[in-house]
């Protein structure tokens, strides 16, 4: 049953160093909306989680799946059921994800099998090795996500190769010159 928490809302998924990062450039932007952030765990002692907050000025998660390390498929699967059950509380209008990391393949899934649309920050960025776990995260992201925020040309190229919709590929590269 939802709960009825605005229908503004925007809810972040972030859980490594990573995550963080581009999550503090975003967050502030994004002000005029109501926001959570759910911190799955995946990074969680001071020199890799909480010194980002305090450096960045995020506000503290609301949420804390406290999803601590193990195997790629567990870890993915309990960030995957915990971010379920915390998204199940609330009427979002969209879910954030941030990167390839298990936190980002969590919290992408939980929020499509909810119905919920996933934008994707960091879409489309190709490496070639799929053995790596980090590969897999961003091509099923990559393809369960409604908007996809592509940071290169490659991106966008890559993207486009794989066939998804280009309505919903946004190039945010930025230039330094």
């Amino acid at each position: 049953m939802m709960s009825s928490m605005p229908s503004d809302l925007i809810v972040h998924v972030v859980g490594a160093r990573p995550n963080f990062i581009k999550l503090a450039a975003l967050y502030p932007r994004l002000r005029c909306f109501n926001q959570i952030i759910i911190h799955t765990g995946q990074h969680y002692d001071y020199e890799m989680n909480k010194i980002f907050f305090e450096e960045f000025k995020i506000p503290e998660p609301d949420y804390d799946l406290n999803e601590r390390s193990s195997s790629h498929g567990y870890q993915t699967g309990e960030m995957l059921k915990r971010c379920e059950e915390v998204l199940l509380k609330m009427k979002s209008n969209i879910v954030i994800v941030y990167g390839d990391t298990n936190s980002t393949l969590a919290g992408a899934l939980a929020s499509v099998k909810l119905g919920i649309p996933v934008a994707h920050v960091e879409a489309g960025l190709r490496c070639g090795a799929k053995y790596m776990p980090e590969e897999i995260n961003r091509i099923l992201v990559g393809h369960i996500s409604e908007l996809l925020f592509a940071p290169t040309k490659t991106a966008l190229k890559n993207l486009n190769e794989e066939g998804v919709n280009k309505e919903f590929i946004i190039h945010v590269e930025y230039n330094f010159k």
